[in-house]
């Protein structure tokens, strides 16, 4: 019987095949992003305020737990956003000290033509994302038995 402690080389290669997936996938999305001009990270907030599931708030603080960012960072971020038009800020009619942030038009025509971009990326190199995934979840799953 394996020990749970026990890591192979097969172990790591799958981990390092599957790092270097997402890596590549993570450097397409920037590439992407950069020539929207803006840069990754204003991406990836839009992408949170527009993929937001149904039951959250989109406040400052929620996009910031999203990103795994800092309150302060997030709101830098909003602020790049909102001088490019691409989003906006609002009092919560509720709680007015909750500034919630939202897409514009133009912000959502921009994430619209980016998740268009980030498909296609998915639908070439997914499957090999895919494949590294199931490496590395059966190596785990060899490694409990």
């Amino acid at each position: 019987m394996a020990s749970k402690d026990n890591i192979s080389a097969q172990d790591y290669r799958a981990t390092a095949e599957f790092r270097y997936q997402i890596r590549r996938f993570l450097r397409a999305s920037e590439q992407i992003a950069r020539s929207f001009g803006m840069n990754p990270q204003q991406y990836q907030l839009m992408l949170a305020l527009k993929g937001l599931p149904e039951d959250r708030v989109a406040t400052v603080g929620e996009i910031a737990e999203r990103l795994q960012i800092q309150h302060h960072s997030t709101v830098e971020l909003a602020d790049r956003l909102a001088a490019k038009g691409l989003i906006r800020r609002k009092r919560d009619s509720e709680d007015r000290r909750q500034v919630l942030l939202e897409l514009t038009a133009k912000g959502d025509k921009t994430i619209k033509e980016l998740a268009i971009h980030h498909r296609e990326e998915l639908r070439s190199n997914g499957p090999e994302l895919v494949s590294a995934l199931k490496n590395v979840l059966s190596s785990i799953k060899r490694a409990r038995r």
